[in-house]
């Protein structure tokens, strides 16, 4: 399109009432809008000052590896019984059983073999299997069906 046919154009706008004029020629496309006589122009927002006096500091988060060994990592939080941990291999919702209805995957002093399914853990509408990788007796369940989960948080001890 030729500037003749674009200042045509802004002519035309500036004659009518039209706030905005879009014009396509072939794969050409010219849009030409204005602003009524009269209106103000926008204009930034005020800044906002917020009084930080007496205001409690956050106390930082742990992460779910720190929150389940303790802060120094060598005594548990939480007091689990000593044996193989299986942690969460992804961020989703653990599930313990494969339906509702259905009796859960494994419960406390059942002997387990590995590869045995220990839950499901859903993510992104795709059910995942966690599977035992050591064999043994499951000593404590720390995930309840229905929970979501953290990559890497303690969901089995397996002795």
């Amino acid at each position: 399109m030729d500037l003749r046919k674009i200042k045509k154009l802004i002519d035309i706008l500036e004659e009518s009432n039209l706030a905005e004029l879009e014009i396509k020629e072939g794969e050409e496309v010219v849009r030409l809008s204005r602003m009524p006589r009269g209106m103000p122009l926008p204009q930034a927002p005020a800044p906002v000052v917020i009084a930080t006096e007496n205001v409690a500091m956050p106390m930082p988060m742990k992460s779910p590896t720190e929150a389940a060994t303790g802060s120094n990592g060598n005594k548990p939080a939480n007091d689990l019984p000593p044996g193989h941990i299986v942690r969460a291999p992804m961020v989703g919702t653990f599930y313990a059983s494969p339906a509702p209805d259905k009796p859960a995957f494994v419960s406390v002093g059942q002997s387990i073999k590995v590869g045995d399914t220990l839950g499901i853990i859903e993510a992104m509408k795709m059910f995942n299997p966690v599977e035992s990788e050591v064999a043994g007796t499951v000593l404590k369940i720390l995930a309840e069906s229905g929970q979501p989960i953290e990559f890497d948080q303690p969901l089995f001890v397996i002795g």
